[in-house]
């Protein structure tokens, strides 16, 4: 549509909007009292009395008589408005001024036409939002993703599958409160803003605060503040909520995003293994499915699920023992970057130790987790609020959870001893300085007096809220399981 098609276009919308008014109809009422959701009413049968409310869909004017489709958040139904039932004037006014796009509510008595369709036979109509600009052309088939993501609100009205989508997303976070509220979990609210960001490897937002006058950031994780709960006394805490880290953007990243994590006292990795597959049982009950289809791969997403040593698919798949790349609780540099050279892994002397690892991780052991499986026993060295294995102060009680080639969850033994833990975000600091590695975690000392006073042993994870509904909703890119996912600024209007 041309930029004058569509001026002339809000021009005659906004007359209309004017000769309402001056006809003394208020085109923006206040409330409208509906008896029926659309769903609702389609289950009755024909001569129930309704009174509905939707947008105008479709539009057929013929003569003295108009069929046309009204929509709801729950469904669609046809309404037939005749000059002799609502009467002439109403009628003129109905089908001068209202157009595809309007809010209408519709009072009458249900039939069935010679065609079988359901209809409301209206018999007062009233106008309850009058847009002024038009739906996308061809609304039903809105595609090109720029558009669809900046006006997410013109995709919801054009597309049904992505309104599914984000149903789907609501059901996914309902069961998981269910699944932790039934099992003894305390739902609770953390800060977003803060002194330090700590809880992750991760680059954070940095805002400043005018009153204190100081710098503060943006949390990267809900991890120290919900551990502290636990110390407080809580058995068990979870929280759903926004993370921000200033990391890059693709299919599998936005820098907002959102996470579930959750701490129990007295467990250990194993315990979240289960809590995951509780969720993954209740989820598939929720949809009905065992097996969705996700990137041309077909996953069964009824547990238990397969697990894997970590160490022994490192050795599989590199041929070497991954305690040759590591020296205690940090990396052996010289082993990791002669590892990465025999295996084609792109690094330079200024790749921090953790990205190499990852690197190799992501190519030969990731690539290949497409059923559900959960990876056992991590590094200490890019895992440090992690317990060690018994006997290896090398390897730490952590498991991420894979599925469709994507990490779904992360999860550790959480470390309890207050020197160990000092300790091991110190070696943070010094892959930090020396490595330049500035997604490095940082030293809470804060978090650190909180252990001191004595924090049980227990297990916690988090899970990707989004990840999840990739995974449910068998679609490959985050921005189609994020409502507004951040785009690139356009320049202002003039």
């Amino acid at each position: 549509m041309s930029q004058n098609s569509l001026t002339e276009i809000i021009s005659n919308n906004y007359a209309k909007i004017k000769n309402l008014r001056d006809n003394g109809i208020d085109p923006f009422p206040h409330r409208f009292a509906v008896t029926h959701k659309i769903a609702e009413a389609r289950k009755f049968p024909a001569e129930t009395p309704v009174v509905c409310a939707g947008r105008l869909m479709l539009m057929r004017v013929m003569g003295k008589a108009t069929f046309a489709h009204i929509k709801d958040g729950t469904g669609k139904i046809q309404i037939y408005v005749k000059k002799d039932a609502v009467g002439e004037a109403a009628y003129e006014i109905f089908k001068k001024n209202n157009n595809v796009g309007d809010f209408l509510g519709v009072e009458g008595k249900l039939f069935l036409t010679h065609t079988n369709e359901l209809t409301i036979n209206v018999e007062k109509i009233t106008i309850l939002s009058k847009a002024v600009r038009p739906l996308p052309e061809k609304w039903h088939g809105l595609t090109d993703p720029e558009t669809r993501y900046r006006e997410r609100y013109l995709d919801l009205i054009s597309n049904e599958d992505v309104r599914n989508i984000f149903i789907k997303r609501a059901q996914i976070i309902s069961t998981i409160r269910r699944v932790l509220d039934g099992d003894g979990y305390l739902e609770v609210e953390t800060p977003v803003l803060l002194a330090q960001a700590g809880g992750a490897s991760a680059r954070p937002f940095i805002t400043f605060h005018n009153m204190y006058k100081s710098e503060l950031y943006m949390r990267i994780a809900t991890e120290l503040p919900l551990k502290k709960l636990v110390i407080g006394g809580y058995d068990g805490v979870y929280e759903i909520g926004r993370i921000f880290r200033n990391e890059g953007i693709d299919t599998r990243h936005n820098p907002e995003f959102t996470t579930l994590e959750a701490y129990r006292a007295y467990t250990d990795y194993n315990g979240m293994a289960q809590l995951v597959e509780q969720i993954f049982l209740n989820c598939a009950e929720l949809m009905g499915v065992e097996t969705i289809d996700y990137n041309g791969m077909k996953i069964n997403i009824k547990p238990p699920f397969t697990r894997v040593s970590l160490p022994e698919a490192w050795k599989a798949k590199t041929g070497s023992d991954i305690h040759e790349i590591l020296s205690g609780k940090a990396f052996n540099r010289t082993g990791l970057c002669s590892l990465a050279a025999r295996l084609h892994i792109e690094h330079g002397e200024d790749t921090p130790s953790a990205k190499i690892f990852e690197r190799i991780f992501d190519e030969h052991i990731q690539a290949g987790l497409e059923q559900p499986t959960f990876v056992m026993d991590y590094p200490t060295a890019i895992t440090p609020l992690a317990k060690c294995k018994a006997g290896d102060e090398s390897i730490v009680e952590r498991f991420e959870f894979f599925a469709g080639h994507e990490e779904v969850a992360n999860a550790y033994t959480e470390l309890n001893d207050p020197e160990d833990q000092k300790g091991r975000l110190l070696e943070q600091l010094r892959q930090r300085d020396e490595e330049k590695n500035s997604e490095a975690d940082i030293l809470d000392e804060s978090f650190i007096e909180a252990m001191e006073y004595g924090m049980p042993p227990m297990g916690g994870i988090g899970i990707g809220i989004d990840r999840l509904t990739m995974l449910f909703s068998g679609k490959p890119s985050i921005r189609e399981v994020i409502l507004f996912p951040l785009l690139k600024p356009t320049a202002p209007q003039q």
